[in-house]
């Protein structure tokens, strides 16, 4: 591992624990954050890429935290949180 900075340390006496960085919280926030979104619209992952034109295979790697969802993609998940019709409509 890097240097990096830990947001929260392994518990030394949990055998599977793992010490969690900074840059894997936000990762972790950031992937929550999305996919309440999409749940909370009652979309599957391919019914949400297709509406609001996000690749599936990017949108799964957000929701599993396998790639941090870029500061723009977390400003247009929260404006369709709030305006999912209007969003979709510009798309389209």
């Amino acid at each position: 591992m890097r240097n990096e900075p830990i947001a929260l340390p392994a518990d030394p006496a949990d055998a599977e624990d793992f010490t969690v960085t900074v840059d894997a919280l936000d990762r972790g926030q950031r992937a929550r954050l999305i996919r309440r979104t999409r749940t909370g619209l009652g979309l599957s992952q391919t019914e949400f890429a297709s509406r609001f034109r996000v690749p599936v295979g990017t949108l799964r790697d957000w929701e599993q935290a396998r790639a941090t969802a870029p500061d723009f993609a977390i400003a247009y998940v929260r404006v369709i949180g709030r305006h999912p019709d209007m969003v979709a409509e510009a798309v389209a």
